[in-house]
């Protein structure tokens, strides 16, 4: 009922409520295990938790989420009046360490379109896999925003695309040439294979990337595997190179050619600035010569 409730009031991605699901799934089961229930929980037995998860060497990350997703679940049941208090209001969470980006270099981006081009034993493979490292780094979408992209959002040569982000929010995101080139010829090949599917009396995908999958689209799993046999390709090192980090390059390197930090923040789809600021730290040394270069005091004092 929580988890339902959560998604209604608060319209939360689906990997936001399978999240939430898996971490009260695995509380649950701890709860259980103790010969606990969740009417009866209390909150030794939530710091009890807590420590068996550090204890199984879940990260700092994991575990402030689990402390979330266990707080949020009680204040929901003693805001609908079944139980009296929250056992884990009072709680101090681990902390989530900040982990700067590790920024792909231009170059590195390069090498990795390069090698997309000759990704997949046929022709439509290949077009495929440039058409997806394009569009991530062109646009900066998240995963699986890019995956489900439906195919009508690629219709008809566009200069921007609409894409459908966290709760629902949509957002426009300008196309470079080269990503609407990369569209324009795998486009050519999906309709051509979905022509065939249709003539075969198979049912037609309205997904841009179509997959096997029970959504019908290519899987952000697969997309990941596809993204490290590229990097094998292009010399860099796979450990560095996921769906993120093409959206983290989008962001660092718009920011290295001197965008302003709002227009990022609305392209990458962040509800609150100070998600986009992290890439402000990325860029330390860049921004530090920017202010010594054009600020008219730096000036003076590099002067004199």
């Amino acid at each position: 009922m929580f988890l339902e409730a959560h998604a209604a009031e608060l319209d939360a991605a689906r990997n936001t409520q399978l999240a939430y699901g898996r971490d009260l799934k695995d509380f649950a089961a701890w709860v259980a295990h103790r010969g606990g229930h969740f009417a009866t929980v209390t909150r030794d037995d939530v710091e009890a938790y807590l420590v068996s998860c550090d204890a199984n060497g879940l990260s700092k990350a994991t575990r402030a989420r689990r402390l979330s997703s266990v707080r949020q679940m009680y204040r929901f049941a003693h805001d609908e009046g079944w139980r009296a208090e929250n056992p884990a209001i009072r709680i101090k969470g681990p902390g989530a360490v900040q982990r700067l980006p590790d920024a792909l270099s231009q170059d590195e981006v390069s090498r990795l379109m390069d090698a997309a081009r000759t990704h997949g034993r046929t022709e439509p493979d290949r077009a495929r896999a440039t058409a997806l490292l394009e569009l991530v780094y062109a646009t900066g979408m998240r995963v699986t925003e890019l995956v489900s992209l439906p195919v009508s959002a690629a219709r008809g040569d566009p200069r921007m695309i609409l894409v459908r982000g966290k709760g629902g929010k949509e957002r426009m995101v300008p196309l470079s040439g080269p990503a609407r080139a990369a569209l324009v010829a795998w486009l050519a090949h999906r309709d051509e294979a979905e022509d065939k599917a249709r003539l075969a009396g198979k049912p037609v995908s309205r997904h841009l990337f179509p997959g096997p999958g029970a959504d019908g689209h290519l899987t952000r799993q697969h997309f990941h595997l596809m993204l490290k046999d590229i990097a094998v390709l292009a010399a860099v090192s796979p450990a560095r190179v996921t769906p993120h980090a093409l959206r983290h390059a989008f962001a660092t390197h718009l920011l290295a050619g001197g965008a302003d930090l709002r227009v990022i923040q609305t392209l990458l789809g962040h509800a609150d600035l100070s998600t986009t600021e992290i890439y402000t730290h990325v860029l330390d040394d860049h921004l530090k010569s920017l202010v010594l270069d054009h600020h008219p005091l730096a000036k003076s004092t590099k002067g004199s």
